[in-house]
C-alpha cells in the first residue's frame, strides 16, 4: 500500500524563527503539531511570510478558531489559524492573543475565505478584526446579545426569538425551557435501575427468573 508523502516537523521551527524574526513570541511542538505564537499587531505580516517564504509555503488557510481562557485575565482570547502547505503536505497552527477591545489584523488580504472565518470568530467569541470589510454576525441573528462560545455565556442564553402570529413579526422574549428537567438516578448502566421502566414488561425473562402470572380471562 502506498501512503501519501508528507513533511515531518524537522527544521520547521528553525525556519519559522528565521523568517518571522521579532514577530514571533514562541514556537514549540505539541501533540505532534507545530505551534507558532506571534504578536497580535504582526498577525497579517506573519501569515504573509509563512505563505510566501520558500521552504515554508503555507498557501492554504484551512480554519480560524477562537478560544476563550477567562482565567488568563488580560488577553483572555486566542485566535488560532490552521495553515496547510500544499507543496510540502504539512500543517501548523498560528496563535494570537487578544481581548475584546484590541483588534487583530485581518487576513482577508491573503485569503478570501478569511472573511467568513473571521466573522464566525467575531460572532461566537467577540474578537474584532481590523480590515475585515464585512464584520457582521454570521451564525446568530442581528439582535443577538453576547457571544455564545465565551465561557461566561449562560447555557440558556439571555433571550430567545420566535415568530408571533399575534404580532405578525419576530419577537424577543426571556428564555423559557420548553420541557422540565428530567430526574435521573445516575446508576451504572450495568447495574440498572431498581424499578421497572415502561416497556420492560415486554422483555424476555432471564433464565431462572420467575415468570409473571398469566392474566386470567374475564367471563
Amino acid at each position: 500500500m502506498n501512503y501519501p508523502k508528507f513533511s515531518t516537523n524537522d527544521g520547521v521551527i528553525e525556519a519559522a524563527k528565521a523568517a518571522l524574526g521579532d514577530a514571533l513570541v514562541d514556537a514549540f511542538e505539541q501533540a505532534g503539531e507545530i505551534q507558532l505564537h506571534v504578536k497580535r499587531e504582526a498577525t497579517a505580516t506573519a501569515l504573509g511570510i509563512l505563505k510566501d517564504t520558500k521552504g515554508l509555503e503555507y498557501q492554504q488557510l484551512m480554519e480560524i478558531a477562537g478560544v476563550d481562557y477567562p482565567d488568563r485575565g488580560q488577553d483572555r482570547f486566542e485566535v488560532v489559524y490552521c495553515l496547510l502547505s500544499l507543496t510540502r503536505n504539512h500543517r501548523l497552527h498560528v496563535h494570537v492573543q487578544t481581548d475584546e477591545a484590541k483588534p487583530v489584523p485581518s487576513a482577508t488580504g491573503l485569503w478570501r475565505n478569511a472573511g467568513w472565518l473571521e466573522r464566525e470568530v467575531y460572532d461566537m467569541i467577540g474578537v474584532l478584526f481590523d480590515g475585515n470589510p464585512d464584520l457582521r454576525r454570521i451564525l446568530t441573528d442581528y439582535g443577538f446579545r453576547g457571544h455564545p462560545l465565551r465561557k461566561d455565556f449562560p447555557m440558556t442564553g439571555y433571550v430567545e426569538l420566535r415568530y408571533s402570529e399575534e404580532a405578525k413579526r419576530v419577537v424577543y422574549e426571556p428564555v423559557q425551557l420548553a420541557q422540565d428537567f428530567r430526574s435521573f438516578d445516575f446508576l451504572s448502566p450495568w447495574e440498572g435501575a431498581q424499578y421497572m421502566l415502561p416497556g420492560d414488561e415486554k422483555a424476555p425473562q432471564a433464565p431462572g427468573a420467575p415468570s409473571p402470572a398469566p392474566a386470567t380471562e374475564k367471563k
